[in-house]
């Protein structure tokens, strides 16, 4: 009776267990992708849960969005198979497969692909305080620079390193944008480094309460951090985005989804098409939806495509490498 019964129990849990968590190619065929989106508050997890209700409601393949502490975490949470999408800036993307930066330490991760280039992140230099006005007047302020060795950590450092600015010459916290915003508004940093599309929603909610500033970077100081770190684009944030005295020049970052490459053709076809074929109506869903466009999706050139998003744009006529 005792082996009937753990008999039993062992084929029901291998009954429960998602494909999913098994790994291999079969996984987004016959199970869920986990797809490593950020915190729910940024444009990553709201973007990101559009995406996969809309693939999941119109293809095959099943997809579910997951708050995750952004791209590094996406990246190694990927590697363990833990989930099989992830959203990623493109300078991470890069440290990754190239083993540098922040995955020095560790060493390369190299067993993804690209899947597409969605929009542009902006580095959003957030504060209430009306007499920052520049960079270099984060000087002796208390800064939030992103969680410890995220990638907003290294955007606020090459940002600050323009300025000749160091991590010791400020008051430095390491904070989620959740988190940013809220020590914003309780008053105990003077200002925070959000890495996202904008409008960002811990942004959007701050401003709705209070006065908004967005810190600009120079013209100058913009050319040397492009000259240094090419990954960086010249970007602009409208003054209606939050409701500022005037536009913010910044630069931005590529956000990116990846897949690991054992998930199926199949799949991540089903999640390119679904994503170009249907973007007006996900435009309707998010704002970000407005910003999808075939040449910016198929422009990376630092890591190969999968297979399956090769298909789909080889189909629009567009060529793009592989592994």
């Amino acid at each position: 009776m005792k082996k009937t019964f753990v008999a039993l129990a062992l084929i029901v849990l291998l009954c429960l267990t998602p494909v999913f968590a098994q790994g291999g190619s079969d996984a987004g065929t016959s199970g869920t992708l986990r797809f490593g989106t950020g915190g729910d508050q940024g444009t990553y997890y709201g973007f990101g849960n559009v995406l996969a209700q809309r693939i999941s409601s119109e293809t095959d393949t099943s997809v579910v969005a997951v708050v995750s502490a952004g791209s590094q975490d996406n990246i190694e949470m990927m590697d363990m198979n833990s989930y099989q999408l992830g959203f990623v800036q493109t300078d991470v993307m890069s440290y990754a497969y190239n083993g540098t930066n922040l995955f020095a330490e560790t060493g390369a991760i190299s067993d993804f692909s690209t899947v597409a280039a969605l929009y542009m992140e902006q580095v959003q230099i957030v504060t209430l305080d009306p007499n920052i006005k520049t960079v270099a007047d984060l000087r002796g302020k208390r800064v939030s620079i992103g969680s410890s060795g995220s990638g907003v950590y290294y955007n606020a450092l090459d940002i600050l390193g323009a300025y000749d600015i160091t991590e010791n010459d400020i008051k430095a916290t390491y904070q989620s944008f959740g988190d940013s915003v809220d020590a914003l508004q309780d008053g105990k940093i003077d200002a925070a480094f959000v890495v996202a599309g904008a409008p960002t929603v811990a942004v959007s909610t701050l401003a709705t309460t209070h006065k908004v500033r967005l810190v600009s970077i120079d013209d100058d100081h913009i050319n040397r951090l492009l000259s240094e770190s090419p990954y960086y684009s010249p970007y602009t944030i409208s003054k209606d985005v939050y409701g500022t005295d005037e536009d913010c020049q910044t630069v931005a970052v590529g956000a990116v989804i990846i897949a690991r490459d054992d998930v199926s053709e199949d799949a991540v076809y089903d999640v390119v098409s679904t994503i170009f074929n249907d973007k007006e109506a996900i435009a309707q869903s998010h704002d970000k939806g407005r910003e999808l466009d075939l040449g910016f999706a198929t422009s990376i050139t630092t890591v190969p495509y999968h297979a399956g998003a090769a298909k789909y744009f080889e189909e629009q006529g567009i060529t793009v490498p592989t592994k």
